[in-house]
């Protein structure tokens, strides 16, 4: 009886079945994309998908348009404008800047000249009065002019009025001299302002659609396959080996059984 060898199955192509799995791959990520891609129709606006084309590779290209409702265009338009008069005010004003910074900075002597005036004025009548009523309670307390506590009194009185006075000259000049800083800053920070208020908006873009379905399994399957046809080749190989092996035990009984009766006979 004849017995058939059976043949071992060939081994998957590395290279086909990865390029299988890609191909999978790449048509998943499609479809999802598609799934993605939900045109969006909002209060203030809406989001569209459409396909602009192909990619080297065949993979469709898209482009999402975001259109404003006629309300919120009509307040981008007047953000937009404001900001541009902004900007135009800002670069007519700016040429002034140089002009401001090569004009040496003066503190104003005279106009802490004047505050100092207008202190003294305020103070002069309560110094007069505060020097009258020292006298008049010196005189009370039998202390006399000429007398040396009349004398330190009065001293200690004047030193009092004259750091008094100081202090004011100096409260005068810083004040002047702060009044002067800001007149300088001021033309150059509302500048500044306008300037920011002017700047560009970075662009909001809608975020890309991301895959999330799992691909296809493509290279587990097959390569299971393989091994499955693989233990069916081992099995059937394993049959074959036993059935001849039990074949050429029966043929050499027969054998066997002939060659001792003879050999008895003949004893």
């Amino acid at each position: 009886m004849p017995f058939d060898s059976p043949s071992p199955p060939a081994p998957p192509d590395p290279a086909a079945t990865a390029a299988a799995q890609s191909a999978a791959n790449k048509e998943t990520a499609i479809a999802q994309a598609g799934l993605n891609m939900t045109n969006q129709q909002t209060p203030y606006g809406s989001l569209t998908y459409r396909q602009i084309g192909k990619w080297d590779d065949g993979t469709p290209r898209y482009e999402a348009t975001t259109t404003l409702s006629p309300e919120q265009q009509n307040l981008y338009n007047l953000y937009t404008q404001a900001q541009t008069n902004l900007g135009n005010i800002g670069v007519q004003q700016s040429a002034k800047i140089g002009d401001i910074l090569n004009t040496p900075f003066d503190i104003n002597a005279g106009r802490a000249t004047e505050l100092s005036d207008i202190n003294k004025t305020l103070m002069d009548p309560q110094w007069q009065q505060a020097r009258a009523g020292l006298e008049t309670d010196l005189i009370n307390r039998g202390v006399r002019p000429g007398s040396e506590a009349y004398t330190r009194a009065v001293s200690d009185f004047e030193k009092n009025k004259a750091n008094a006075y100081n202090q004011m000259f100096l409260s005068a000049y810083n004040t002047a001299n702060q009044a002067a800083l800001t007149e300088r800053n001021q033309p150059i920070n509302e500048i500044t302002a306008l300037m920011s208020g002017s700047q560009v908006s970075q662009p909001n873009f809608v975020g890309t659609p991301q895959t999330s379905v799992a691909p296809t399994d493509i290279i587990g399957p097959t390569y299971s396959n393989y091994q499955a046809q693989l233990g069916n080749y081992n099995s059937a190989v394993s049959r074959n080996n036993a059935m001849m092996g039990g074949l050429f035990g029966l043929a050499s009984a027969p054998l066997g059984g002939w060659a001792y009766g003879g050999f008895k006979g003949l004893g």
